[in-house]
């Protein structure tokens, strides 16, 4: 047992430390009781939904499309700022482990990328590090770099299934045992997690781009993804403006959140970083026909709601 900094709690402290994150000290009591109240994530699951303006973004991007070589899309946007929310709100990347709440090293997502559109397409899964005030245009660069590296080949998590899938059932599930065991009491080798799409900061999907939208996703209890966030596809949508209601493109992100990491008015706070950037991204990212990049600023006048009650 040690002493929490900031105060005299105690904590449990593990025997073993983690390549992917530091254990969180100085806690509210309530907050460290929750992993062992609630000891799954689907047991721990708040759902949100979160409805964006898109004119802007959708202008900002077909300007940044003519002037920079790398084609940008409304996905690259919201995940480059889900990345640069999560470097600016860092108590939100977190997970749950052995009991225990993990601060985060470094911000990754993760998402699926289908190798060719059709029935019989294939699915991988990437993971790609978010940098904290990278360039707009290294980040699409570099993200596009990735979805053709995911497409053109078996990457190491697919040669790693693949391999495993071979054994008899029986081994495969005590395989897959014994790696969650290794990675509660914090022995889970980095090779095996380095790679591993289920051991990122948040996943992220653009169901919109295979014609579904308004859907919610689970969390994995494998890995420590704590952050599950659905993008669907831009719809006209009602907004409250004042005292009338008007149609503008809207887009939906559909959120679902481990609720052990962190309280819910952090996490609205959070949320608004990556609305602001999506919804002004020439106030937030700069012109698009410069350099864009993230510039923290003080948030411009309320953009209008949509219309119906918050979701929760």
């Amino acid at each position: 047992m040690t002493p929490a900094a900031g105060g005299g709690n105690l904590i449990r402290v593990p025997l073993f430390s983690r390549h992917d994150g530091d254990v969180i000290r100085g806690a509210p009591a309530i907050r460290r009781i929750m992993p062992y109240l609630m000891r799954r994530r689907n047991e721990s699951v708040v759902l949100h939904e979160t409805v964006y303006h898109v004119a802007a973004a959708r202008a900002w991007l077909k300007t940044y499309n003519r002037t920079h070589t790398a084609h940008a899309t409304l996905f690259d946007l919201y995940c480059y700022a889900c990345g640069q929310a999560l470097h600016a709100r860092p108590e939100l990347n977190r997970f749950v482990s052995g009991g225990r709440i993990y601060q985060r090293r470094g911000v990754q997502a993760s998402f699926v990328v289908k190798r060719e559109m059709s029935d019989a397409g294939i699915d991988t899964t990437v993971k790609a590090e978010l940098l904290a005030r990278e360039p707009f245009a290294a980040f699409v660069a570099r993200l596009a770099a990735a979805i053709d590296a995911a497409r053109s080949r078996d990457l190491h998590t697919d040669k790693e299934a693949a391999l495993i899938i071979r054994l008899p059932g029986v081994l495969v599930t005590a395989f897959v045992a014994l790696a969650r065991g290794l990675d509660r009491v914090n022995l889970y080798p980095r090779f095996m997690t380095a790679h591993d799409p289920m051991y990122a900061s948040v996943f992220l999907a653009n169901l919109g781009s295979a014609g579904i939208s308004d859907a919610y996703h689970h969390l994995y209890e494998y890995g420590t993804v704590s952050i599950f966030g659905v993008m669907s596809a831009v719809r006209r949508t009602p907004f409250v403006d004042g005292d009338r209601v008007v149609v503008e493109d809207g887009l939906s992100v559909r959120w679902t959140f481990d609720e052990r990491i962190h309280d819910a008015f952090y996490a609205a706070r959070s949320l608004a970083i990556v609305q602001h950037i999506i919804e002004d991204p020439v106030h937030y990212l700069g012109a698009p026909d410069g350099e864009p990049v993230f510039a923290p600023q003080a948030p411009t006048s309320a953009r209008a709601a949509p219309c119906g009650p918050p979701n929760a």
